[in-house]
């Protein structure tokens, strides 16, 4: 539930509703805004009996909010949400985040030649596997401790903040050490306990969609992040599971205008894992740009024919260059008000 306050409301006429609310055995959590105050209502299970509220002083309205998720939407928080990784800025009115690096820490070589290779055609943040969940037991799970420390060492070496997954509670401590984003990949999305625990930490969290997740599915999962306490949430569609069998998963463009609608988050795409082939990640990205997504993570390989792990999808780094580049020319065509996106 949301209760909006009128414009002209004063300091005591809102502390009476939030006593109000907190009688009811509910959390009261006041909204600022521009023109006037909202107070949303949260840790209700069902309708909440607005019968003591509607009527106290300076209540102007009162909306009955029957989605599943609160603290992500744009009905609790209308503000976008900008999320800070360092210097870096990802969210409404910033350039475009781009995220570059192999799907999985295969060597201490390959990393830095990884890392080496995407910042110097302009990507922002490194990622990077080192726990990785794969279809099979037998296929490569990840270098573990090792590969953190590799990824770690690589981003220092070039200057970049990286992201790689986390997969399990246990895993926690051991990669918050070693990451500047935690990872939840698409599936362990509904993995609530991790949900909630990452929750409770005080660090930037890119959260990937479902391969089979709708949006509200999507967006209750990073209520379960907001609802802890943690407001530093990155959304990643990274395409879903389709009837389609000529990509490995099916690109759904039209999240990111409506999350955007939806929910203050931001929103970057995927295209590495959502088409699975290395021809058709150029392209999608840069559409996921036009579509108004946030920024891009994006697979790069000095040699995928090598790779461990997801080669196919892997860009080269002159492929990535070539990309980066385009990404400049279209954020400029687009006039965007923060471009080039790209400081090379």
């Amino acid at each position: 539930m949301l209760i909006v306050m009128d414009h002209a409301a004063s300091e005591d006429e809102i502390q009476r509703v939030v006593a109000a609310v907190e009688q009811m055995g509910l959390k009261a959590e006041p909204i600022p805004g521009g023109s006037r105050t909202a107070i949303g209502v949260l840790n209700n299970q069902g309708r909440v009996d607005d019968t003591l509220i509607r009527d106290l002083p300076g209540v102007r309205d009162i909306i009955h909010v029957s989605k599943p998720y609160k603290l992500v939407t744009r009905d609790f928080h209308p503000a976008s949400t900008v999320v800070q990784v360092g210097d870096l800025s990802v969210g409404d009115g910033h350039p475009p985040v781009i995220m570059a690096g192999p799907c999985s820490v295969e060597s201490e070589e390959q990393m830095l030649a990884a890392a080496r290779a995407v910042k110097a055609s302009g990507a922002h943040i490194l990622r990077g596997g080192a726990f990785k969940p794969r279809t099979g037991p037998h296929s490569f799970q990840g270098l573990g401790k090792e590969g953190l420390v590799y990824l770690r060492a690589a981003g220092d070496a070039v200057g970049m903040p990286v992201i790689t997954e986390v997969m399990r509670i246990s895993q926690l401590d051991l990669v918050c050490r070693y990451t500047d984003i935690l990872q939840i990949g698409a599936r362990n999305m509904q993995n609530f306990d991790l949900l909630k625990e990452v929750g409770r930490l005080d660090v930037p969290v890119l959260l990937k969609r479902g391969m089979s997740a709708t949006i509200e599915e999507f967006l209750a999962a990073a209520e379960y992040l907001l609802a802890e306490g943690n407001g530093r949430v990155i959304l990643c569609e990274r395409g879903i599971r389709t009837f389609e069998r000529a990509t490995r998963n099916t690109l759904d463009l039209s999240v990111v205008p409506i999350i955007r609608n939806l929910s203050h988050l931001p929103i970057i795409v995927d295209p590495s894992h959502a088409t699975g082939q290395r021809p058709l990640v150029p392209v999608m990205g840069k559409a996921a740009l036009v579509a108004g997504a946030h920024g891009l993570m994006i697979e790069v390989h000095p040699n995928p024919e090598k790779a461990l792990c997801d080669g196919a999808q892997s860009l080269t780094p002159e492929g990535f260059d070539q990309l980066m580049n385009d990404i400049g020319r279209l954020m400029h065509y687009l006039n965007d008000e923060v471009s080039p996106a790209v400081n090379r």
